[in-house]
């Protein structure tokens, strides 16, 4: 299950949370946000207990979708101590967003707090794969 957060809770839930943060900006009319929902649960239910999951409706938190300049739905952001480490916008398809999550999760099978490798492997897994990064 995926926290539902709001302009109210966000900053408890999510910039003072003690573990980073994966937070999904979503509507309910996007689709490609329902395809990739069961990756985004498999993902929480592996690496749960290292990143909290967090859901928020664009449409529903416009504050935060202005503050966060969304572009396109679905947005993900990797939060850590307040601060944006990592942004996920414009993918093409689920396997966009796996390749992702894997850079994620090898970031954190490593317990390294840096985020130079996740940017390098993303990086390189963009050029390989001929999306934009």
């Amino acid at each position: 299950m995926v926290l539902s957060v709001s302009e109210r809770t966000f900053t408890q839930e999510v910039l003072q949370s003690s573990i980073p943060v994966l937070v999904n900006f979503e509507a309910p009319w996007c689709g490609l946000c329902r395809i990739i929902h069961p990756l985004l649960l498999q993902f929480n239910a592996q690496y749960g207990d290292k990143i909290k999951l967090v859901g928020v409706n664009a449409d529903n938190n416009f504050k935060l979708a202005n503050t966060y300049r969304l572009k396109s739905l679905p947005t993900l952001l990797l939060v850590e101590n307040g601060m944006v480490r990592h942004r996920l916008e414009s993918f093409r398809s689920k396997e966009d967003l796996r390749l992702a999550l894997e850079a994620i999760k090898l970031t954190y099978n490593t317990n390294s707090k840096t985020y130079n490798h996740l940017t390098k492997t993303m990086a390189l897994e963009a050029r390989l794969s001929g999306t934009a990064f």
